[in-house]
């Protein structure tokens, strides 16, 4: 299995731009934890936000992110559990030919993807692991 460090799409010809569409559900938690999503598992902190995607993935996002990444839809309140749509940010994609792993920026999880898997680069030393499905389902190219 491909181990990745010291990644920068930006200086990879196979790398392209993208944006999510999506519309999400989230519950901010309570109390710090721990939940296990396809890649691997992602560790919270009180406040941070837990996310169901539309494809019925699960994953965290610090509170100090999670702002500037979803808007709430019509009848949530910023802040507040409920419904929340991805802003049209854009981030560097590129597609796996073999399997991998990479550590997550927030809280050093290592996370695993398999062969066609995308990796996602949202800034530098800031990554993610999407499933090919899951990726061709709520990414648009840029």
């Amino acid at each position: 299995m491909l181990e990745l460090k010291n990644i920068d799409l930006s200086q990879d010809a196979a790398a392209a731009r993208f944006a999510k569409d999506e519309v999400v559900h989230v519950v901010f938690a309570t109390a710090p934890g721990e939940l296990i999503s396809r890649e691997g598992p992602n560790r919270y902190a009180a406040g941070d936000a837990l996310i169901t995607g539309s494809t019925g993935d699960r994953w965290s996002v610090s509170r100090a992110r999670f702002d500037a990444k979803y808007q709430p839809v019509a009848a949530a309140d910023a802040g507040e559990d409920g419904r929340y749509r991805s802003r049209p940010l854009p981030v560097l994609a590129k597609q796996m030919p073999e399997a991998f792993t990479l550590a997550r920026s927030a809280g050093g999880d290592m996370l695993q993807g398999a062969a066609q898997d995308w990796l996602l680069q949202y800034a530098p030393g800031d990554f993610g692991i999407i499933e090919n499905a899951r990726f061709l389902r709520v990414y648009r190219p840029l």
